[in-house]
């Protein structure tokens, strides 16, 4: 909880100052102007990068959450059916 605090504080108290200055606002390019601070992309192949990134990110989340949700295991010689088998561990009655 201690944590939480003081990382939202430092956000709070610090958050500003890593926005861009008025030098970097004019070097970025329109639309990324006042994010942070430096020259920003300086050509294509850095779009072309950045967004592929974002593709793969993307993608990554959308299989890892929708395989959370929804697994899809009815394999009968999956591996939870181990755990999942009523006659398991059974010993005749004992």
């Amino acid at each position: 909880m201690n944590k939480q605090i003081i990382t939202t504080l430092f956000l709070l108290a610090y958050g500003p100052v890593a926005l861009a200055c008025d030098l970097c606002k004019e070097n970025q390019p329109r639309g990324l102007e006042n994010i942070t601070h430096g020259a920003g992309p300086s050509g294509n192949m850095d779009y072309i990068i950045t967004w592929s990134a974002v593709v793969i990110v993307a993608f990554t989340l959308f299989f890892s959450v929708k395989y959370l949700v929804r697994p899809k295991e009815n394999d009968p010689d999956h591996i939870k059916n181990i755990v999942w088998d009523k006659n398991y561990g059974d010993h005749g009655g004992q």
